[in-house]
Order: C-alpha cells, then structure tokens, then sequence
C-alpha cells in the first residue's frame, strides 16, 4: 500500500500522453504506483472571474505519480 509516508515522487508532468505512458511502463513491470491530478485552471478559483481565454487546455492539468519508496530501491529507478 503506498502512503504519504512511504511514497516518492516519480515524475510530475502536464502531458496527459507522458502520465499515460509512465502508468504503461510501471503497469506492465508490476510497479505498484498512484497518481495525484490537479486542475490547475479550478487551483485559486481565478476561471470564474477571468475566464478561459487564452489558457492552453492541454497544460491545465498537473499529474504526480508516487512509487513506493522502497521500489525505487529495488527496481534502481
């Protein structure tokens, strides 16, 4: 079970393809892993005062993906 206690971050990226191929690698080697997502755009409130215009919907969102510590070990990630 990973934990805020016994987790590591592995990789931050705003890409929805590089999260996805991130979760495929450590998928298909059994790493066991999980993925905090933010909406940047909902992060401070500030869409409904100011809108959309201008903000690149393909970086509006934040994924972190955590391995367990220990994996990193083992694995030599």
């Amino acid at each position: 079970m990973i934990t805020v206690f016994n987790r590591k971050e592995l990789i931050i990226t705003m890409e929805m393809k590089r999260q996805a191929e991130m979760r495929d690698i450590l998928s298909q080697n059994g790493i066991a892993y999980t993925v905090k997502t933010t909406n940047l755009q909902a992060a401070g409130n500030t869409r409904g005062r100011a809108g959309s215009f201008g903000i690149n919907p393909d970086y509006s969102y934040e994924y972190k993906i955590y391995v367990q510590k220990r994996t990193l070990k083992e694995q030599h990630i």
